[in-house]
């Protein structure tokens, strides 16, 4: 190659755009971010999970395939994710795509995420997708599961919390094994493409719904990006209904009376 370089012809293409990115979170400096050195916590996560402001968490990865349009897919998926208030972390091919549409950096809130994400980046300055590393830190992203439940508010275990993974391009078997690994740990997870086993009802039903009951996460598949976020969203949905968060409460100002009252109780 290097011996050809002088030789290559004027038919090469290189693009002269460019674009910024902040990238390299982990669980440790998410966790410095929202709380600060002496007070690092996933606690103002949480509060806005539970008050709506962010109505859930989505985990986007996987690779490129071939046999859609490149990185399509992936971008389709977490526009619309963040559109509808889901904070997006995200690793590996998924996060250059997201990186190249210009989404990872903390103005892309502004512009892209729904009203309630958008307020919880631009205050503590992060943008509506958290880049967590390569393919292969995929496991960042459910330390950062654990450290929620951990935190409390949001129930017992990873399979309680309004949260979904996906890989809306994948096309290796690493990708699969994944992808268990997120079910296993209680995550929804949806692929796209398509799905080696719909040869078999059986198989399929087995994956697609008893993994729920065995796990607390289930396998899906949508090769359509927009209907595949929406499937994200319900599953969301249904956690949040689960943890008696999906209805907005009234704030109420207590006066010193009304503290009284409750100090009474």
């Amino acid at each position: 190659a290097i011996e050809n370089f002088p030789n290559r012809g004027k038919n090469i293409d290189i693009p002269e755009e460019q674009t910024d990115l902040v990238a390299g979170f982990s669980h440790e400096t998410i966790n410095y971010l929202l709380g600060g050195m002496f007070r690092a916590s996933y606690r103002p996560l949480n509060d806005n999970i539970i008050n709506g402001r962010i109505r859930g968490v989505a985990g986007v990865d996987g690779c490129n395939n071939a046999r859609v349009k490149h990185n399509e897919g992936h971008v389709a998926m977490v526009k619309e994710l963040i559109k509808n208030d889901v904070l997006v972390i995200t690793t590996g091919c998924n996060a250059i795509a997201c990186a190249e549409a210009g989404l990872m950096v903390p103005e892309a809130a502004a512009e892209y995420a729904g009203e309630g994400l958008t307020s919880v980046c631009e205050t503590v300055g992060i943008p509506p997708v958290l880049h967590l590393g390569s393919c292969v830190d995929n496991s960042r992203i459910l330390i950062a599961a654990t450290a929620m439940v951990k935190d409390g508010g949001l129930g017992d275990d990873i399979s309680d919390l309004p949260v979904a993974g996906a890989a809306p391009e994948w096309m290796s078997e690493k990708a699969i094994s994944i992808g268990q690994y997120f079910v296993g740990s209680g995550v929804f997870t949806v692929f796209g493409v398509n799905w080696p086993t719909l040869g078999s009802d059986e198989v399929t039903k087995f994956l697609f719904e008893d993994f729920e009951d065995m796990y607390g996460g289930m396998w899906a598949f949508e090769p359509d990006p927009i209907k595949a976020a929406h499937l994200m969203i319900d599953h969301i949905d249904k956690k949040r209904k689960a943890l008696g968060i999906d209805k907005a409460r009234e704030r109420i100002l207590y006066d010193m009376e009304m503290r009284r009252e409750l100090d009474a109780v």
